[in-house]
């Protein structure tokens, strides 16, 4: 068996290592080692990777107690390398992941609920929990997440025999018997954990709630910790100090001032709409009766279209069609008809201007790639 040295000192980022065996599997190599410090996936939390002699590790995996490392190269049987494991990477899981340990175990110890999923993604990671909690109580949880982190507790880890496992509580989402590793915070949390953690509750950092949505019954949220949530914050300031240049507001006014913004976005889009259909009536009225309507407008928008083609329908015997576009970007185009099924004549017209679309037998939608002057012509 490989001596797991991630057990021994979660922060040991390089070790020597003796090559026990190297196989080739697919487009990799299968190397086992006689002591690692590359932890496999696991616990909610992702492999390892580095780099051993000049073979580098792409991924980790255990497997009936073995521990796999796969490589992008071979390396000769019964030879001892230095190995290197990316340490920033580790550091970060590390911090995030015991972060959550803090938060899940604060959740459970005031409303009881269990953390039932947990996934640690490259932008955040995620706690599904049992039951359901509002922004405001989540936000309580973050407040007292910190001053665990302040107050810099140990954060042990140990195998308890069996008979002290079973008198023990702790969090688990399987019912485990045996080779079980505990992770503990004292008076904040215990849990069955088979990763990598930090030594000392300070050495997280921040830990930064997200979001919470409603999942399953329960709360899925949103947090990041350590360096991660230091990038994050940095994201999150550096996009609301370009929102408040643009708007000309101080930074904590941002969210009243995108408000102002929208409501007044939404009267234009309104008085808009009625400029809109105002001018389609006016563009309706300057045509007499004729057979076949063809428009082509790029100022109304797509319900003013619509309408029309619906009072153009009125003035012509065969088809009203407003097309808006040009030759070089294509056409959307609106087509209606009292007299002509649409919906059977469609792939004849698509045919003539090149184009894709559809509807019911009234009126049809869709994209011409034909040039204006074949359109008008077809049109005629």
């Amino acid at each position: 068996m490989t001596e797991k040295l991630y057990y021994k000192d979660s922060h040991m980022a390089e070790f020597k290592a003796t090559v026990l065996s190297c196989e080739k599997e697919k487009d990799c190599f299968v190397i086992t080692l006689d002591r690692t410090a590359f932890f496999p996936e696991g616990g909610g939390q992702s492999a390892d990777t580095g780099i051993i002699g000049i073979a580098r590790v792409l991924d980790v995996r255990e497997k009936n107690g073995e521990i796999l490392h796969y490589t992008d190269r071979p390396l000769p049987v019964g030879a001892e390398f230095e190995a290197a494991i990316d340490r920033e990477q580790r550091l970060r899981r590390m911090q995030n992941h015991s972060g959550e340990h803090i938060v899940s175990g604060l959740v459970n110890a005031t409303f009881g609920f269990d953390n039932v999923g947990f996934h640690m993604g490259r932008e955040c990671m995620t706690i599904d929990f049992s039951g359901e909690l509002s922004w405001e109580e989540l936000q309580d949880i973050e407040k007292r997440a910190n001053e665990v982190v302040r107050s810099n507790i140990e954060i042990k880890t140990f195998f308890p025999e069996s008979e002290e496992l079973s008198a023990m509580h702790y969090r688990s989402k399987l019912d485990l018997t045996e080779n079980v590793r505990i992770v503990e915070i004292e008076g904040i949390d215990k849990c069955a954990c088979c990763a990598p953690h930090v030594s000392r509750t300070g050495e997280i950092g921040l830990i930064k709630l997200l979001s919470v949505q409603r999942h399953r019954g329960g709360v899925r949220v949103e947090l990041v910790c350590g360096m991660d949530a230091l990038d994050t914050v940095r994201v999150m300031q550096e996009n609301v100090t370009g929102v408040s240049n643009i708007l000309s507001v101080k930074r904590h006014e941002t969210a009243c001032a995108v408000d102002r913004l929208l409501a007044d976005q939404q009267r234009y889009k309104e008085r808009l709409a009625g400029l809109s259909l105002g001018l389609a009536k006016r563009i309706a009225d300057s045509y007499g009766s004729a057979e076949n309507i063809c428009v082509f407008d790029n100022i109304l928008d797509e319900t003013a279209r619509r309408e029309l083609v619906n009072m153009l329908v009125e003035k012509c015997s065969g088809m009203a069609a407003v097309f808006s576009g040009d030759d070089e970007n294509g056409y959307t185009y609106i087509i209606g008809s009292r007299s002509i099924d649409l919906r059977a004549a469609a792939r004849d017209i698509n045919t003539a201007i090149n184009g894709r679309g559809g509807g019911k037998t009234p009126m049809i939608t869709g994209r011409a790639g034909a040039s204006r002057e074949t359109i008008e012509k077809f049109f005629g």
